[in-house]
């Protein structure tokens, strides 16, 4: 696949990251397909636009959340029309300046091409605990802070 499919995909998940730092909802929703799914860091599953945004709009409503700062690991097509990318992310608290490890996250994005237009198919954020190394949670905290200066 060309750089600028790569660059395609990477931008949309750009997108899908500024939307939440901006608290929006509705431009998240945008992003994904009329079946698209998000996986959220709690588990919950969302289908669709409308449950996405029905989701999210009480959420940036009614707590303060922390803005991402990520970074995209790999970009991989699976074909012409669909691609995986693969990023880490974490989070500063609102009022805060530093990352909260324990909330890292391995970020996966699953895009498709309809109609010469990348969307979303599948987001999921997972939890990255690393349970019993904590020195996995400090390289990737390390690597998330370098994003920072």
């Amino acid at each position: 696949m060309s750089e600028n499919n790569v660059q395609d995909i990477a931008k949309i998940y750009e997108q899908l990251i500024d939307a939440w730092n901006d608290r929006d909802a509705d431009g998240m929703a945008r992003l994904f397909t009329e079946e698209g799914e998000l996986i959220g860091f709690d588990g919950s599953l969302e289908q669709g636009p409308e449950d996405l945004v029905s989701h999210l709009r009480p959420i940036f409503r009614d707590h303060p959340t922390a803005p991402f700062v990520s970074k995209v690991k790999n970009v991989r097509f699976i074909g012409e029309n669909a691609a995986v990318l693969r990023a880490i992310a974490g989070m500063i608290p609102p009022g805060e300046t530093d990352i909260k490890a324990e909330v890292n996250t391995h970020h996966t994005l699953i895009a498709v091409r309809i109609d010469n237009n990348w969307k979303i198919e599948l987001f999921q954020n997972t939890p990255a605990q690393f349970h019993g190394r904590p020195e996995l949670v400090e390289q990737m905290t390390k690597e998330l802070r370098e994003l920072l200066s």
